[in-house]
């Protein structure tokens, strides 16, 4: 039987209202056990809930507490969850935490295939680890998007690369959430010789009959790090393998948008990045439903910055013909074109997008030409020269590489770098010991759009 912990409570919240306090025990809700969190917010919907506590004394107490129909009991648990994490029983072929380097911090290597954390948090799960009772649970209580790792639709491949016996029987989970009208993504991790060519086809068509309850799918390389001793030996896709990927998926992408009105799956950035291909217009992105997995983030990065700039120059062009007295808005913005002429800034990138990033200079410099806005790739040592991407780089990579550069007036850190409730790097090292090691005022970047262009003209 599940019990929680009651924490905290919410300072005139219906449970404290109703008398409950910290250190009583959730025993029960509307009669009926809580396993997680996800139990606790179908139960407590109602307007009128029975709630069912131990208190410290081991006395057990039924309270019927009224409510309004959005309001939160109030009732706080040491766990978001209410429950442990369920770590991964596979052993994939491409798991890039078995290709971690030791001496991290042990969250690191902790392999989550937990389906509450695919609404929560957005990861990807396999499907593998979940009993029926788990997906009935997911279509009771109409818990969506699900974003599901499938990689192969191939039953005999898929249990190969999952290195899983139950992994085989993906279609018929994707067809339970399919008939439930579950809305899913999909992902496919692509490894050169197993999934890709003709199974990568195959894939694509198999899930094409799923849209559009399953909205997109998004194809992506392998990452392989330098700690792959014992592992499956996996080659990293060249320049016409990876044009031949996106091939095959533009191919499907005209298939789809006649069948059902979307362009469906799509090739994540670093396919036309290592093809010296252009990147996809924006609308080709069906509103960037994969952006987590890389997939049109460069393109959103050029499309906000460009628009960004763009504003700039109209209300420049707005005040230069009307001479009249500007809006605020427009005050704001001309601010741009004028503050700290001379500044110099920097900032870092991964080297899989250093030739895009130039692309910003560029679009900075037809407003601001006067500003020194220097770019510097980082190779990633640390977990191998294969790691390209700006997320994977490590505060000692930065330090060692920066050191001795002109940093100019303040670093700008892209956000991806750091932990997400942190300002820690994958190392563990602080960014404060960055900048007291280089010797610069760092700050965070989040958004690549107005908000980074004002960051690096130096206006709050």
């Amino acid at each position: 039987m599940h019990e929680h912990k009651i924490v905290s409570v919410n300072k005139g919240s219906p449970a404290d209202l109703a008398g409950i306090r910290p250190g009583d025990t959730l025993i029960l809700l509307n009669g009926e056990p809580v396993e997680d969190v996800f139990d606790y917010h179908y139960q407590a919907e109602e307007i009128s809930v029975s709630v069912t506590v131990r208190r410290p004394d081991g006395r057990e107490d039924t309270i019927r507490i009224e409510k309004g129909e959005d309001d939160d009991l109030g009732m706080v648990f040491p766990e978001s969850l209410m429950d442990d994490y369920k770590s991964c029983r596979n052993k994939c072929i491409f798991c890039f935490i078995d290709q971690n380097p030791p001496g991290m911090r042990d969250t690191i290597y902790f392999k989550d295939d937990d389906s509450r954390l695919s609404f929560l948090q957005g990861n990807y799960i396999t499907l593998t680890n979940m009993k029926e009772s788990e997906i009935d649970r997911i279509i009771r209580y109409k818990l969506a998007p699900i974003n599901i790792s499938v990689h192969t639709t191939n039953p005999e491949l898929r249990v190969k690369m999952l290195h899983n016996r139950f992994a085989g029987n993906i279609l018929e989970h994707i067809k339970k959430l399919y008939d439930a009208e579950i809305p899913m993504n999909g992902q496919i991790v692509l490894c050169k010789g197993w999934n890709d060519g003709g199974e990568l086809r195959r894939t694509i068509r198999d899930l094409l009959e799923f849209a559009p309850v399953m909205e997109s799918l998004s194809v992506v390389p392998v990452g392989l790090s330098k700690y792959r001793d014992g592992l499956c030996d996996l080659e990293p896709f060249s320049k016409e393998d990876s044009a031949e990927v996106i091939d095959i998926i533009e191919g499907f992408q005209k298939e789809a948008m006649e069948r059902c009105g979307i362009h469906f799956v799509h090739a994540s950035d670093e396919w036309y990045i290592v093809a010296e291909r252009d990147l996809p217009a924006e609308e080709t992105y069906d509103g960037y439903l994969q952006i987590e997995n890389g997939v049109g983030m460069t393109r959103l990065l050029f499309e906000e910055f460009r628009m960004a700039v763009k504003d700039v120059e109209d209300a420049g062009e707005r005040h230069g013909l009307k001479r009249v007295f500007a809006s605020k808005a427009d005050r704001d913005l001309l601010r741009l074109l004028k503050a700290n002429p001379g500044r110099k800034v920097s900032t870092i990138t991964g080297t899989l997008a250093a030739t895009q990033m130039d692309q910003i200079k560029k679009q900075l410099h037809r407003i601001r030409p006067d500003i020194d806005y220097m770019i510097y790739p980082i190779v990633n040592d640390y977990f191998g020269h294969r790691i390209t991407v700006t997320g994977l780089l490590t505060g000692q990579d930065i330090v060692a590489q920066l050191k001795g550069k002109d940093l100019g007036e303040v670093l700008l850190m892209p956000k991806c770098c750091l932990k997400a409730d942190e300002d820690i790097f994958l190392d563990d090292m602080h960014l404060s010991e960055l900048e007291s090691a280089l010797q610069v005022k760092t700050v965070i970047v989040e958004s690549y759009g107005m908000e980074f262009l004002k960051a690096i003209i130096g206006v709050e």
